[in-house]
């Protein structure tokens, strides 16, 4: 049976390709080189791995076919009969990490190496690479199934974003900082929508567009990360 390592160590060889939103891989494609979003990645590291679909809207589909959505990680995840706390998929190699997507938005996925840091198809500027577990938001992780992991699972914690992040919630987020981020989007020429202080679906779309050109993680989650790049 495939360990967690083997998982890591397929993404590994993968890294420096090409990262684009929406990118399809065929999950059945031993060659495939990219270009990659980060559910597809981790949904073709598993089958690679496992022969199984996972993170698919449909998992029972054809695997030249079967498309990956982070909504889909995080469906798998809720209903994983393997799930793991953030701390000890920070500290478990081949553990899966998940971000849910907001109504109509995007998420993410990453796969941890157990050492602290991910391999991840990260953003169009930095492509396949590593980044750390700690200081961004994580919803959901679980181990894969038939991947074969330690009996007993390693303790760590796991250190959560220190600042607030401003992203599309239902009621929807309100305050200054987020105004200042609408100003700072539209001075950039990002619409927002109204500049008012509530995070809704336009200003959602307005932060994801810009951080694909900042070569960021476009969530529509804005942190440390991206407001850092929007001067605030």
């Amino acid at each position: 049976m495939a360990t967690g390592s083997d998982l890591v160590k397929l993404g590994n060889r993968h890294l420096g390709e090409t990262y684009k939103l929406g990118a399809f891989a065929p999950k059945d494609n031993a060659r495939w080189k990219g270009p990659w979003d980060c559910a597809e990645f981790a949904s073709w590291l598993v089958f690679q791995t496992t022969g199984l679909l996972v993170g698919c809207t449909d998992n029972a589909a054809n695997p030249a076919r079967a498309d990956a959505y982070s909504g889909a990680w995080a469906r798998d995840a809720q209903a994983s009969r393997r799930p793991v706390s953030l701390g000890q998929a920070r500290a478990t190699a081949g553990a899966v990490l998940v971000r849910k997507p907001a109504p109509g938005g995007i998420g993410h996925v990453a796969i941890s190496r157990g050492d602290g840091s991910t391999v991840e198809a990260h953003s169009e500027r930095r492509g396949v690479t590593t980044d750390k577990v700690d200081g961004r938001r994580w919803d959901l992780a679980m181990r894969v199934p038939l991947i074969d992991y330690p009996d007993e699972l390693p303790v760590a914690v796991f250190r959560p974003p220190a600042a607030l992040i401003l992203r599309l919630r239902f009621p929807p987020m309100q305050g200054a900082l987020i105004r200042k981020m609408q100003q700072a989007l539209r001075v950039r020429g990002f619409d927002p929508g109204d500049v008012d202080g509530v995070f809704g679906p336009h200003t959602d779309a307005a932060v994801r567009s810009f951080q694909l050109q900042a070569g960021l993680v476009p969530d529509g989650e804005a942190g440390p990360r991206t407001l850092g790049k929007l001067g605030l």
